[in-house]
């Protein structure tokens, strides 16, 4: 089995929608098995019942790159925090850690131990945009970089929503 990646799509969006297939089959054609799988409780569920079901659906290993998108990467956050390996990478795209609009945000937590969340990532890249349509900007990337710390990534991409995303594929090992 060679080196691992898993895709976490964003709040009500699903694997075939935007950049998710495209990044896939870049990581493939590298020689990594990839994930996209489907979560569609990604942000309907609260995450203390929804996130035992998503660490329980996948394998975690030392080489396994994560990335999430908007609600995605906001369950990256508590995948972190939960993982008992080092990710080698981890890429939240217009991640957010505190309720970045006026809808209801059941992927997040009360708290985080961020902590625990920087022991499970070697790398960590927070990808947030000047200004972001659903309120994932870079002030949220700010939040989890002053946090955290890695790599806080600004541009003027707004959500992310294109067929394509360079840079991440770019910055994957």
């Amino acid at each position: 089995m060679g080196p691992r990646a898993i895709i976490f799509h964003g709040t009500g969006a699903r694997p075939d929608y935007i950049w998710y297939p495209w990044l896939a089959d870049r990581l493939r054609s590298r020689g990594r098995i990839v994930e996209v799988p489907h979560h569609p409780g990604i942000n309907t569920e609260p995450i203390a019942t929804f996130l035992p079901k998503v660490l329980a659906a996948h394998t975690y290993d030392e080489d396994t790159v994560l990335v999430g998108h908007s609600g995605g990467a906001a369950l990256l956050l508590a995948i972190l925090e939960r993982l008992d390996v080092v990710a080698p990478q981890a890429f939240l795209v217009a991640g957010y850690c505190t309720q970045p609009n006026t809808e209801d945000e059941p992927v997040l937590q009360e708290r985080y131990d961020w902590d625990s969340i920087r022991a499970h990532a070697r790398d960590i890249y927070f990808m947030n945009s000047v200004k972001d349509e659903f309120g994932c900007d870079a002030d949220q990337g700010r939040a989890m970089f002053d946090r955290l710390g890695g790599t806080l990534i600004v541009r003027n991409d707004g959500h992310f929503t294109s067929e394509t995303l360079p840079i991440v594929d770019q910055l994957i090992a």
